[in-house]
């Protein structure tokens, strides 16, 4: 199995953008609906081209430009996004201008912008880059699904480098009709993440850590879920017992913590971690989960307030980390972060 490194992760959400202070410093809120923490960004494009971009393409240029320039490559071979949504906020200019102006003197930039791929396709126009584009639009396992195929394409020799990403906005009217239908975590919050993938022995000494491992289900079985699991640590030369946490995806809904909790006796005695109760919850939030694994195993250590349960809190140098990812009670992914550390 070829060796596939994260190089480097760049985010934007509600904890300070493009650092890391989530890990010491974490922003917390008292209310349940919290847009993104913008960094500025006339640093990454110029005054006359924000003016065009509406929030989501100014976040995903952002973390997409610093994370290339952290990881040295200017063009990698593929761009690969994962969005729920997409441009949502344009859509709903769009649509709103087409009600309230009768179709008439519509303005074509909302139009242009507003579909899915729109991302994918700036920031390849941006990097001047012609290679493999794509965008997978599957709800909460978008991002999943992106990863998944930068992996697949790596194995295969088809590419040697990807910039995934996976980016959500959640406007006052999704969050009021998410609201309704009784969908929202206890925090609901946006995510915009670009992460640098490479096979590169070059990019080995400053990769974050290894990803060693990816698998997605639809609708599977307890005993389902656990034989993907062996069988992804198995893959990678990996025991249960190597495991030095699981990261979940729960955010305070019944609904959806129900689904981690019938599946917690595969992962016993191993310490549980979260990352929504910090980012908050949208459907590219698992990218963030990914995201705060590889932060982890990068600076060897796992921050108390990451932890579920009290009686896990202690020092771990984590060097394996697994994310435990579902939508909708229906879709599931198993992904493992390895170290690259004293290798």
């Amino acid at each position: 199995m070829k060796e596939v490194y994260i190089v480097s992760a760049e985010q934007i959400s509600i904890q300070q953008p493009l650092v890391d202070d989530w890990m010491s410093t974490p922003v917390s809120y008292g209310t349940s609906y919290i847009r993104s923490l913008d960094p500025s960004f006339k640093d990454f494009i110029t005054p006359i081209e924000g003016r065009r971009m509406g929030k989501i393409l100014k976040r995903a240029m952002a973390t997409s430009i610093t994370a290339l320039k952290h990881a040295g490559i200017e063009k990698p071979d593929a761009i690969i996004t994962g969005t729920g949504l997409g441009c949502i906020e344009n859509t709903e200019k769009f649509l709103c201008s087409m009600c309230n102006d009768g179709e008439n003197l519509l303005t074509p930039t909302s139009f242009m912008q507003s579909t899915h791929n729109t991302i994918s396709s700036l920031i390849a126009i941006h990097t001047h880059n012609n290679g493999y584009n794509a965008t997978y639009s599957h709800r909460g396992i978008s991002f999943e699904s992106a990863l998944y195929d930068a992996w697949t394409q790596m194995q295969l020799d088809k590419i040697t480098s990807a910039l995934v990403g996976a980016h959500d906005e959640v406007t006052p009217t999704v969050y009021s009709l998410a609201e309704k239908i009784g969908v929202n975590g206890k925090i609901c919050g946006e995510a915009s993440v670009s992460m640098v993938l490479s096979t590169s022995d070059r990019c080995r000494q400053s990769a974050m850590c290894r990803l060693a491992g990816i698998k997605i289900m639809y609708r599977p079985s307890h005993q389902q879920i656990n034989d993907a699991l062996k069988k992804v640590l198995s893959d990678a030369g990996k025991r249960m017992t190597d495991i030095d946490a699981v990261v979940l995806g729960v955010n305070g809904n019944a609904d959806n913590d129900i689904h981690y909790h019938n599946n917690r006796d595969i992962f016993e005695n191993i310490p549980l971690i979260q990352y929504k109760h910090l980012f908050g919850d949208c459907f590219s939030a698992s990218a963030l989960g990914v995201y705060v694994a590889a932060t982890c195993i990068n600076k060897e250590v796992i921050p108390e307030h990451l932890f579920i349960n009290n009686r896990d809190k202690k020092y771990i140098r984590p060097k394996s980390i697994i994310i435990f990812n579902q939508s909708d009670g229906k879709n599931y992914s198993i992904i493992l972060l390895e170290s690259l550390c004293g290798e």
